[in-house]
């Protein structure tokens, strides 16, 4: 279109006898200017389009997703061992020689009490005594009676030959209840008294002064703390495995730990009709629900030869018995025993990573070890859960 507008514009000038040179410069110039305006026109056109045009949203950048493993079931080596099963219990250090003092008359006030805890006392030294003030009165009563008896008495005996048989038969009984009657009241005011049965150390004292004391509650205990005892008490069943003789292992708190055998079971419990076990029948110590004072005798007795000197009376301690004990013992955890019903199995891994079920025969179990005794050899690996 350029070309066209110069050369008509060309023409005419040359026709109207114009020199054509300063024409020729002047159309030269022009197509210049109109060329760069139309450039720049097009540039100012792209790029004012461009900024009317909206702004393109940034496309998301999703993480990768990972596939989720599946976790291997773990693997353990089949192993020997010493296998040992034990049976644990609690106790305390006794006495060998300690004995529970009690009153045998219920419903009295202790009048004295004349030991503390820590006290040492002499066999036959006097612990305690009952108010038994109004019994004394009874007691003087019967005799001053017993004493009229008596005097009766002689004058029956003179006229027996005159009375009939029945008549002095009454008479002498009637005689004989009122001598046993002193006879038994002396033997209550006997048991209003407790006295030290050895010498000893006071270990423990449960009543104060002026109480009212039951029957066979208990009132103190006397112990010879020169003969020391491991004394521990164990569950029924875990007793039930238990033989004298058995190695022990025994940890005295605050002290350590020392090695003994099993010396004595403890005596079987019975059963006194009140639901506790704990005796109280035929005058023992327990009765009245109160509560079974404490012997060596039922406990289990570990024997440990000389204890440490640090060692006292009542401290606590544990005791631990080895009731099984076998040598290379052939193992495996106890998360690797299967059951189904009554089969038993392992799942064993080959040499090619597969794996097969296997049938085995346990023996004895700890808490995380079961022995094997047939099934499986040193070696193999077997399969966890």
């Amino acid at each position: 279109m350029f070309t066209k507008w110069w050369t008509e514009n060309l023409s005419s000038k040359r026709s109207e006898g114009q020199s054509a040179q300063p024409v020729l410069r002047r159309g030269r110039s022009s197509w210049g200017r109109m060329a760069a305006a139309s450039i720049l026109a097009v540039s100012l056109a792209v790029t004012s389009g461009c900024a009317l045009l909206p702004k393109e949203e940034e496309e998301e950048v999703l993480p990768e997703i990972t596939p989720p493993q599946i976790s291997k079931k773990p693997e353990y080596e089949v192993t020997t061992t010493t296998l040992e099963s034990r049976v644990q219990g609690t106790g305390k250090l006794m006495s060998m020689q300690e004995e529970t003092l009690y009153f045998t008359l219920d419903g009295m006030r202790l009048k004295g009490l004349n030991v503390k805890a820590g006290d040492q006392v002499k066999a036959g030294q006097l612990i305690a005594e009952l108010d038994v003030e109004e019994k004394q009165k009874q007691l003087r009563q019967k005799r001053l009676q017993f004493r009229k008896a008596e005097v009766t008495m002689k004058e029956t005996l003179r006229k027996r030959d005159e009375m009939e048989a029945i008549e002095f038969e009454e008479a002498v009984i009637l005689f004989e209840e009122q001598r046993q009657e002193i006879v038994d009241l002396e033997a209550e005011i006997a048991k209003s008294t407790l006295t030290a049965p050895f010498s000893g150390t006071v270990v423990q004292v449960n009543v104060e002064k002026g109480a009212q004391i039951k029957s066979y509650d208990p009132i103190c205990i006397i112990a010879n703390t020169s003969s020391l005892i491991v004394a521990a008490s164990l569950s029924k069943d875990d007793l039930s495995k238990v033989t004298i003789g058995m190695p022990a292992v025994v940890e005295i708190s605050g002290i350590g730990k020392v090695e003994g055998k099993v010396k004595q079971l403890p005596l079987p419990a019975t059963n006194n009709g009140n639901g506790n076990g704990n005796g109280g029948q035929n005058g023992a110590p327990g009765g009245n629900g109160a509560q079974k004072p404490e012997r060596p005798e039922d406990f289990l007795i570990v024997d440990v030869g000389k204890l440490p000197k640090e060692a006292v009376r009542g401290t606590n301690l544990t005791v631990s018995i080895v009731t099984k004990r076998k040598e290379n013992a052939v193992v495996i955890p106890v998360s690797t025993l299967r059951t189904i019903g009554a089969r038993t199995y392992v799942q064993v891994v080959e040499e090619d990573g597969s794996k097969r079920e296997v049938d085995v025969a346990v023996g004895q179990q700890t808490s995380t070890q079961v022995e094997i005794l047939e099934g499986l050899t040193p070696g193999q690996k077997v399969v966890g859960r």
